[in-house]
């Protein structure tokens, strides 16, 4: 239950963030070592990675303890909104910084590069896209549109309403409206991934498409590679709140575990829509 109290809640001293600290300075220092050809880097990476699920486990684990406990108010709530809110924009921002990427090569770029100087330079350069640029010989093929990323599109779609179906079976108090929807909502995003994969291993060997391949699949497995990790931490969250679910969490009138999760789907979602018509249709 939600506490009205109006004292803000403080929580006790958690040793939560040097777990996390460490996780991160693990995982940086391994990635760099890895990247500068010492074999064992990737070692510290990995164990980077396990210390931060281990803090996410436990820290999550207390915020949902000192939630279901009716230790939050009103206020509390509300901050978290706010929170999730931000970081939600902050996503925003970062995948704008890609799609303007993306808008400078096609629009500005490649038709500069193109220009009657430029002939001198690069003889054979042809300035339409999609192009891997300049200077680069290596022949690839676009990804079509119509194939795999169409039904991952529906797929997306499908979720974002089986997630609402969830959401509306919580209002409604109708615990097995929502376990459902949310099993459902996690079915997709997991076949969602599966598709990716093989899309990915289709570029690599039949069409010759990499993230070497100059600008196109530079921006190409950017974009996408991106978004379908957002899809993997989406798909793992939703895991997370149909586990609560199951254990009797959440109630019509105090619910923001998952309403915040909702809200990250249906972003996903959005993106999912711009990728699919600026990366492989147009």
């Amino acid at each position: 239950m939600l506490n009205q109290s109006a004292r803000y809640f403080v929580p006790d001293p958690s040793h939560w963030p040097i777990f996390g600290s460490f996780a991160l300075l693990s995982m940086a220092s391994g990635a760099a070592l890895w990247m500068n050809d010492a074999s064992w880097g990737k070692f510290v990476l990995i164990a980077g990675v396990c210390i931060l699920f281990f803090m996410m486990f436990g820290w999550f684990g207390s915020v949902a303890r000192e939630s279901e406990g009716g230790q939050y108010n009103q206020q509390v709530d509300s901050g978290f909104r706010w929170g999730m809110g931000w970081f939600i924009f902050s996503e925003v921002m970062f995948f704008a910084a890609f799609f303007g990427a993306l808008f400078y090569m096609r629009v500005l770029s490649v038709p500069w590069l193109g220009d009657i100087d430029n002939k001198l330079i690069w003889p054979d350069f042809s300035a339409h896209w999609p192009t891997a640029g300049p200077g680069i010989s290596e022949v690839f093929t676009p990804m079509a549109a119509w194939g795999v990323p169409a039904i991952n599109t529906l797929i997306l779609l499908t979720s974002g309403v089986t997630v609402t179906i969830a959401h509306w079976g919580l209002l409604k108090n109708n615990r097995t409206q929502l376990i459902v929807g949310l099993a459902l909502t996690i079915l997709l995003g997991m076949t969602f991934l599966y598709l990716q994969a093989t899309e990915y291993h289709e570029a690599y060997t039949d069409l010759n498409l990499k993230l070497t391949t100059g600008a196109y699949g530079a921006t190409f497995f950017m974009l996408t590679g991106f978004h379908g990790f957002h899809v993997t931490v989406g798909t793992l969250m939703l895991i997370v709140i149909l586990g609560r679910s199951m254990a009797g969490h959440f109630t019509a009138e105090h619910h923001f575990g998952f309403e915040g999760v909702a809200w990250y789907w249906h972003f996903v979602d959005v993106v999912w829509l711009l990728l699919f018509i600026l990366v492989y249709w147009l």
